[in-house]
């Protein structure tokens, strides 16, 4: 078990691993949260359509899930970041 690298408590990765069923292709291995410390934003990328997810202390809901963000820097060689100047259609 690792310890959340916000809050230090325990992560409970079947709690976190329910709560990222909504993020395409992650599990609780991909996290290093606990699911106190995180927040899911269902049906917030602007590629899939999939979740994003919002650490505690940030305000700003990301425009990418980190699928999508992965598989933009892998096609374009280039980091478009978690947020976009345009939304895509």
């Amino acid at each position: 078990m690792k310890p959340c690298h916000s809050c230090r408590s325990v992560i409970d990765e079947y709690f976190l691993d329910k709560q990222l069923e909504t993020l395409r292709d992650l599990t609780v291995d991909d996290f290093n949260i606990c699911a106190d410390c995180v927040t899911i934003v269902d049906d917030a990328c602007v590629e899939c359509g999939g979740g994003v997810y919002v650490p505690q202390n940030e305000s700003d809901v990301p425009d990418y899930c980190p699928a999508c963000r992965s598989d933009l820097i892998a096609r374009t060689g280039q980091d478009p970041g978690w947020n976009c100047d345009t939304i895509s259609t």
